[in-house]
């Protein structure tokens, strides 16, 4: 008899468990002009924020992997919730820029868990083929917390002021990690050996020298940057523009629905016409998506509808390839999926950190910088998938 596998979790909950980073990224966004008035600092280190809260991410991710490869998704998970919980609490009360950015950076790092045990648990319970369809269908149902998020944010800003935005958070986390103890089973099958600090790094590195996995990884960063050097730029775009934070979130809703319908088809179709092909796809029109924001930026009349259109042509191609590119970059060695999990993780959020400081050191409200660094990680994708081509 074939033995049976872990317990599959409720897809409610992972969805959930994966919408937590990006609500809690989110949420803080269309405030970030009116915050740097509040904290007495320039707009470029108010969305620091956003960049320390990438770095976060990142350096949460690189951990989980491991940790969770050795000592199972569940108990990682739980403890990641608890220092979620701290790190609202000490945003919403940060008396300084300084010690927001603190606790953005440790929100960030239990926020991302999600991110990773979540793609983890969909690998120890499904097959490579199916995992990516279940991965495009989490990730389209989760695009519900960045879509509401802005908006959130947004209204909560304009009533009671940015640093309740961070209460909201508290308010989402508290009952996740009620429902994490209550309802997540356990489905790592086999602990992996983990020696230490050494061991993640080894780990890391036993991943890093596979080209397979370098490939891919490059061409899910490359594909992130594009995504967050936008992020780093439209809030100042849009007030350049005259627009509110309410403006602003609003806009958002369309990128959010454009990514959701690419998570769609991924989960619709991956199984069906394989790995590559989505992959494929999904990048050539995030390019193409890219080229017509930098097109419109240099040739039309600035507008808000023109800054945020050709940007939900660019979701739609990464909600397509995203999906793809996770299932793949996991699937290199099955094993290690916690570990490769949390290291593309940590690599796209790195990337996409170092856009944003790119992004904030050009934009001037005139949306051409954005548009530029745009372009720069689609073609950086386009050049990674011919690599890529050669291990899908």
């Amino acid at each position: 008899m074939i033995p049976p596998g872990p317990p599959r979790p409720a897809m409610w909950l992972l969805v959930v468990m994966t919408g937590l980073g990006p609500f809690s990224m989110q949420i803080l966004i269309p405030a970030l002009p009116r915050m740097a008035v509040d904290l007495g600092v320039p707009y470029g280190i108010a969305q620091l924020t956003l960049t320390l809260y990438l770095i976060g991410v990142a350096l949460g991710q690189l951990l989980y992997g491991p940790l969770a490869d050795r000592f199972g998704r569940r108990p990682v998970m739980l403890g990641a919730l608890a220092l979620y919980l701290v790190a609202s609490a000490l945003s919403a009360f940060a008396p300084s820029m300084a010690w927001l950015g603190i606790g953005r950076v440790a929100q960030a790092m239990g926020a991302c868990s999600g991110m990773v045990l979540g793609r983890a648990i969909i690998r120890d319970v499904w097959p490579r083929d199916q995992a990516a369809s279940r991965i495009g269908y989490v990730v389209m149902a989760m695009t519900l917390a960045p879509m509401l998020a802005p908006m959130v944010g947004a209204l909560i800003e304009e009533r009671f002021g940015w640093r309740s935005s961070m209460v909201a958070c508290l308010l989402f986390g508290a009952p996740l990690l009620l429902a994490v103890w209550l309802r997540l089973p356990e489905t790592l099958r086999e602990p992996q050996p983990l020696p230490g600090l050494r061991g993640m790094g080894l780990a890391h590195m036993s991943l890093l020298r596979l080209p397979a996995f370098r490939w891919i990884a490059a061409v899910g960063a490359a594909s992130t940057g594009v995504f967050f050097a936008f992020m780093a730029g439209a809030p100042r775009v849009a007030e350049a523009m005259g627009h509110t934070p309410r403006d602003y979130a609003t806009a958002f809703l369309a990128i959010s629905v454009c990514f959701a319908g690419g998570s769609w088809m991924a989960g619709r179709f991956s199984a069906r016409m394989g790995l590559a092909r989505m992959l494929s796809a999904g990048l050539w029109i995030i390019i193409l998506g890219s080229g017509v924001m930098l097109a419109v930026q240099l040739f039309l009349p600035h507008s808000l509808m023109g800054f945020f259109l050709p940007m939900a042509l660019v979701a739609l191609g990464n909600g397509i390839s995203l999906p793809n590119a996770v299932a793949a970059a996991i699937s290199v060695r099955p094993e290690r999926a916690g570990t490769a999990s949390g290291l593309l993780g940590a690599m796209q959020m790195g990337f996409g950190a170092l856009m944003t400081l790119v992004n904030g050191a050009f934009e001037t409200g005139a949306g051409v910088a954005s548009a530029l660094v745009m372009a720069g990680c689609g073609i950086a994708s386009s050049v990674a998938l011919r690599g890529a081509r050669r291990h899908l």
